[in-house]
């Protein structure tokens, strides 16, 4: 803990300077990937983050980092944690940048109150439960925020995944690779039936050719999109049925009475000219 009889706060504003130095040095001894950051920006924020500290030592209640006193310094660990997860650091080079602190400061403590043992053992426990405290901290701000990087790229890949072309005026094709489950369904839904506000489409061909099986909850999936897309005004065609998926679904008693089904993609096309009053005719040669 932090008491009021403790010399830490004095200490590093004493050496505050000379701290800084040996600082970057240490960072720059143990950084595997300065050519992801400046030598001038690590000691902007080495600086920044060293003056946030000296202030949170001079608060009450310094000895927790999760209280008030800290908040500038664990703000600022966070956005630096954001930041080194976006540009390809590891969660152990995140947290150097606090634990490579404690050199430079125990260097200070043993300056000043090395004569007494008792002393210096007491403002070294407290420097090291707080750079502790801090450096886990950076460790979870950056756990986070890879986190929401990683769900971010898997939501953009789902929708890249389920792109929504129009093949003709009033006629959309949905084409589907891979599995469909529960949150791809999610997506291929909004993006249809958004698809089908922005064009007026009257006719919605799902082309299933590239889903590699189909069970009962694919069905269910399918059955939903096409419900979702009537009630926006637009009838569904599934293309893509092949030979085992028709057994598949047989087997499994999945009704799609009320669906038209084709095998291809451009039979499905056909019936849906015929549907929208459209046709294409063989132009003839010479």
């Amino acid at each position: 803990m932090v008491s009021k009889s403790s010399r830490l706060a004095e200490i590093v504003k004493k050496h505050e300077a000379g701290i800084l130095s040996d600082w970057m040095k240490e960072q720059l001894a143990s950084l595997q990937a300065l050519d992801r950051i400046s030598e001038a920006d690590l000691r902007a924020e080495s600086q920044r983050f060293l003056s946030l500290f000296r202030a949170a030592l001079h608060s009450d209640g310094a000895h927790n980092s999760a209280t008030g006193p800290w908040t500038e310094a664990r703000a600022m660990l966070g956005e630096l944690s954001r930041s080194r997860a976006k540009a390809g650091y590891t969660p152990s080079e995140t947290a150097t940048f606090v634990m490579s602190l404690k050199q430079p400061l125990f260097d200070r403590l043993r300056s000043e109150v090395g004569r007494d043992v008792d002393t210096l053992a007491d403002e070294v426990w407290t420097a090291t439960l707080l750079l502790d405290q801090l450096a886990l901290f950076t460790t979870e701000a950056f756990q986070k925020s890879r986190e929401e990087v990683i769900l971010r790229q898997q939501q953009e890949m789902l929708e890249l995944s389920t792109p929504v072309v129009q093949l003709w005026e009033g006629i959309l094709a949905l084409p589907l690779i891979g599995t469909l489950d529960s949150a791809r369904t999610q997506v291929v839904m909004e993006n249809l039936l958004q698809r089908i506000v922005e064009t007026g489409a009257a006719i919605a061909i799902i082309d299933i050719t590239g889903v590699p099986t189909v069970d009962t909850l694919v069905a269910q999936h399918l059955l939903k999109t096409v419900a979702a897309a009537r009630l926006m005004g637009a009838d569904c065609i599934i293309s893509g049925i092949r030979p085992q998926i028709a057994q598949t679904i047989v087997h499994l008693g999945v009704e799609l009475n009320t669906v038209i089904t084709k095998a291809t993609l451009a039979d499905a096309f056909i019936v849906a000219l015929q549907k929208t009053g459209s046709a294409i005719a063989r132009t003839p040669k010479g």
